[in-house]
């Protein structure tokens, strides 16, 4: 039980105390860099803004002291229950992410990840489907036509690219064989031969020894190239990032499900959508990124290589220590794409982003699975 508080606690630290409020910094400085401007730079201690680093403080104290108001005729108790149905499940999700692989020291053995379930990723999608409950509320509650719009935007496009998102991901689940995260992460610590199926079809009884080292990361983004694609562009789609924002459209909704919010009320959707940026940074490196893993050294030929020096308990810890600073690399790599596209891409009409879903990556997300099964059954054929 202690381990599993420690683990909670250092998750939580780091996203909520560390990544989240790094995040609102780096949406105003990286799309301050990408249109010429300078970027968050008023707040200051002293005279001291230490690069702007101080607004997301700022904007805490500002939420804090706003009024906060209920719009006449609404749902009281609903109006206040919406922001926590949007922000719960975005972090709850952080209890089946894996952020290291498992290491022995000694009798004892640490896995790094809060809840170790059998099926981690279906866990994943069914708190992505309850958050969409958080958006109905939220402008059902709020006795206000444009509000109300917007959640039914939301609700149908979260409904909607759900089902894309889990066909999107069935290919990956055929590859690693498993339904849990850390086993899939641990599936990537590993590489495979980029010329292997020349040996297969039979054209050569077998690879010379120079190009038998040309490998690859067996990494879900080389694994399943199209499957990426589909799966960022889904979980974009269920999370109502840009430029999949119809549900939040200014220029037609005013604000979207969260117009009649305000004070800390609106401080929750607004933590619950900049939260949701590492959750799906940290899943994708998970999925598709190797996880942990570091590409050409894995966990036994890092250990085995340091033990001897320095002993296999400290190897062990470096090891551990390596790994945890490799996925976080990875989701600060992610975090980065996703601000790029949301400051790059126009927002789509809202129904190019339902056609986007049915008639686009629904029949890929199929063809993908056909293929793939193919590709495994030939695979395993003798």
């Amino acid at each position: 039980m202690t381990v599993v508080v420690l683990k909670t606690l250092f998750i939580l630290f780091v996203v909520l105390g560390a990544f989240l409020p790094l995040i609102t910094w780096i949406e105003r400085k990286q799309s301050a860099l990408m249109q010429d401007r300078v970027g968050a730079n008023r707040a200051d201690i002293l005279g001291i803004t230490v690069l702007g680093l101080l607004h997301p403080a700022a904007d805490v104290l500002k939420l804090l002291a706003k009024e906060d108001v209920v719009p006449k005729g609404a749902s009281r108790a609903l109006h206040l229950l919406a922001p926590a149905l949007s922000l719960v499940p975005a972090i709850t999700v952080l209890a089946v992410l894996p952020f290291g692989s498992t290491y022995r020291f000694g009798d004892f053995e640490l896995s790094l990840v809060v809840a170790d379930i059998d099926w981690g990723i279906l866990f994943v999608f069914a708190m992505g489907a309850l958050s969409t409950y958080g958006a109905i509320v939220a402008g059902w509650a709020s006795n206000n036509n444009w509000s109300l719009l917007g959640s039914m935007r939301a609700s149908s496009q979260m409904i909607s690219y759900a089902v894309t998102m889990g066909l999107a991901a069935v290919g990956l689940f055929m590859v690693y064989g498993s339904l849990q995260l850390p086993e899939m992460a641990a599936y990537q610590d590993d590489t495979f031969r980029v010329l292997g199926f020349v040996e297969r079809f039979g054209w050569v009884p077998a690879l010379p020894a120079w190009l038998d080292w040309v490998r690859l990361p067996a990494w879900g983004v080389f694994l399943q190239p199209v499957g990426f694609v589909l799966f960022l562009t889904c979980i974009l789609a269920e999370n109502k990032r840009p430029p999949f924002d119809a549900p939040e459209g200014e220029s037609e909704l005013v604000a979207g499900y969260h117009l009649e919010y305000s004070g800390m009320r609106f401080g929750l959707f607004y933590t619950a959508e900049f939260l949701e940026v590492p959750v799906i940074g940290m899943l994708v490196t998970t999925l598709f990124l190797g996880g942990w893993s570091i590409p050409y050294l894995s966990q036994e030929a890092f250990i085995g290589g340091v033990a001897p020096v320095l002993g296999v308990g400290f190897a062990t810890g470096l090891c551990l220590l390596v790994h945890v600073a490799a996925f976080f690399a990875k989701t600060l790599a992610m975090v980065w794409l996703l601000m790029a596209l949301r400051w790059t891409l126009p927002r789509f009409r809202y129904d190019q982003v339902m056609d986007l879903c049915w008639k686009t990556i629904l029949p890929l997300s199929l063809l993908n699975i056909a293929v793939t099964a193919v590709v495994l059954l030939w695979l395993e054929a003798p």
